[in-house]
């Protein structure tokens, strides 16, 4: 039988935030937060790729949280142009930090406009290991700031993405590349569109393998 995650509630800088969580029970064990695509085009934590990206991590031993911003479902507050969206997530983080203080990793993850605010709190927080930004739109925001980008990750899109033109994707994966240091791996799904619709279980199988591979190094 599937293990379960909770609803909770987690203070937050507007108010509470509503989230869900599953906690690993293996002393040590690794964290992740996800978090949730744009909450003025119908973005929640309850987003299919949202949803499976949370298994991922709970499928290999992660204590993990997916999050709804400020706004959006039962969390209060108002949408906030991504800065409040930014403190949500750094809340959030503070919260799982705390009731996993004996973890060994730290993740975070987010899909398309969570992509975004998931690389700006990873500009904030030094203790994060690895990321996994999904959909990332280098097209509409502006990712300059990951310079340098101070840790290695997985950046995974659909190679039929609608959204988004191949080339700004080409141009971050040579921004990147070039740094030292860090290995930001570049991973495009056959046939997905931006928002993995019928492609769900192959972009499952990139994040189970990138995660397997990237949680062994330490």
């Amino acid at each position: 039988m599937k293990p379960k995650s909770v609803e909770i509630f987690i203070p937050g800088p507007a108010g509470r935030l509503e989230a869900k969580y599953y906690k690993n029970q293996k002393f040590g064990s690794p964290v992740a937060i996800v978090l949730q695509p744009h909450p003025q085009y119908g973005g929640t934590m309850n987003n299919k790729v949202v949803v499976d990206t949370f298994h991922a991590f709970m499928d290999n031993d992660f204590s993990v949280c997916r999050v709804n911003f400020r706004g959006v479902g039962k969390s209060d507050g108002e949408f906030d142009n991504g800065q409040g969206e930014l403190a949500d997530a750094a809340a959030a983080l503070d919260w799982l930090e705390r009731e996993n203080f004996d973890n060994s990793q730290c993740w975070i993850s987010g899909f398309s406009f969570g992509s975004l605010i998931a690389m700006q709190l990873l500009m904030r927080r030094p203790e994060i290991n690895r990321f996994i930004a999904i959909s990332p739109q280098p097209n509409v925001y502006d990712f300059s700031f990951l310079s340098p980008c101070p840790t290695s990750g997985l950046m995974i899109y659909g190679k039929k993405d609608e959204l988004v033109p191949v080339e700004h994707l080409n141009e971050l994966n040579k921004r990147l590349a070039a740094q030292k240091g860090i290995n930001v791996e570049f991973q495009s799904v056959p046939e997905a569109n931006h928002f993995f619709s019928k492609s769900e279980n192959n972009l499952l199988k990139y994040l189970e393998k990138y995660i397997k591979k990237e949680t062994t190094l330490f």
